[in-house]
């Protein structure tokens, strides 16, 4: 039966061209954005922890950010420390030169006050963002730290993970004051002090002073290569951590570039057939005419 008040095809054809372009129109976004799962009402689950995982993304790279400032401070307390060895063991050649009687003690004395006036220098100028890892007494706790990562515990609880290094035990002094002697590795380095008086026991006791410095600096090397070594490794595990983040959270709500753009390309076609299908039953109405031609 055609009726001229309610035009069934039409109606068909129109509720067909209607979802096809709501499908149209949720392609063509997908393919603009390049997300599958771009807001909430896409797809709730995904959506939620996407948004979560991408926070915690980003707070990931700032501590790996973090993890280049700690390290810079590692390094620089490890070059003054490599300094401060090798300035050291100039003086302990200074001793052995002072050990010949026929050698002037005083002379070699204001060679080794010179190399005194270094370590103090170098301890001075290892200094990295405000912190100075050398002198314990510049620092308002005995351990420094460095952050070194981020972690989500299995509660949703997130905490931020750091690495310590003992200043008490390993700072070359305790303080740069006119009291120089009073404590640190170098301490007892700085009174080393020859004169033309100065007896072959004297000198032992000096090299026996040199020699435990030496053995501090070197734990201290060791303490600042080791924690050297687990920032490296904890900054190439959040680099790998950070990409595996990155990837699973494209797996969720990333789109298919490919099917998307064949599904574009159908409903492309389809909206055309649409759009013929109620061209072709809008015109069937007018058929009626004919009905009351002579």
């Amino acid at each position: 039966m055609t009726s001229i008040l309610t035009n069934t095809s039409a109606m068909s054809a129109l509720a067909t061209l209607r979802n096809i372009n709501t499908d149209l129109a949720s392609t063509q976004d997908r393919v603009s954005s390049g997300y599958r799962v771009g807001a909430a009402e896409d797809n709730v689950a995904y959506w939620s922890i996407s948004t979560t995982m991408n926070s915690d993304n980003k707070a990931l790279n700032a501590a790996k950010d973090a993890l280049g400032v700690g390290a810079a401070k590692v390094d620089t307390a490890y070059a003054a420390t490599e300094s401060a060895i090798d300035i050291v063991n100039e003086i302990k050649a200074k001793l052995v030169t002072a050990s010949e009687s026929s050698t002037d003690k005083e002379q070699i004395n204001l060679e080794v006050e010179k190399l005194q006036q270094q370590l103090t220098a170098v301890a001075q100028a290892a200094s990295f963002s405000g912190e100075n890892w050398q002198i314990s007494g510049s620092n308002t706790s005995t351990t420094a730290t460095v952050v070194d990562g981020f972690i989500r515990e299995d509660n949703s609880s997130v905490k931020i993970t750091t690495a310590s290094f003992n200043l008490s035990s390993y700072a070359m002094f305790e303080t740069l004051s006119s009291d120089v002697g009073s404590g640190g590795i170098l301490g007892a380095v700085m009174t080393i002090a020859l004169t033309s008086g100065s007896t072959q026991g004297d000198i032992d006791g000096f090299m026996n002073t040199v020699e435990t410095a030496l053995s501090s600096l070197t734990d201290a090397g060791a303490a600042l290569g080791a924690l050297t070594t687990r920032i490296d490794l904890q900054d190439n595990f959040a680099a790998s951590l950070s990409d595996a983040i990155e990837s699973g959270v494209s797996r969720l709500v990333d789109a298919d570039m490919e099917e998307e753009s064949a599904k574009l390309s159908a409903l492309q076609t389809q909206q055309q057939l649409a759009v013929q299908s109620l061209s072709i039953a809008n015109s069937s109405s007018q058929n009626i005419m004919t009905l009351f031609r002579g």
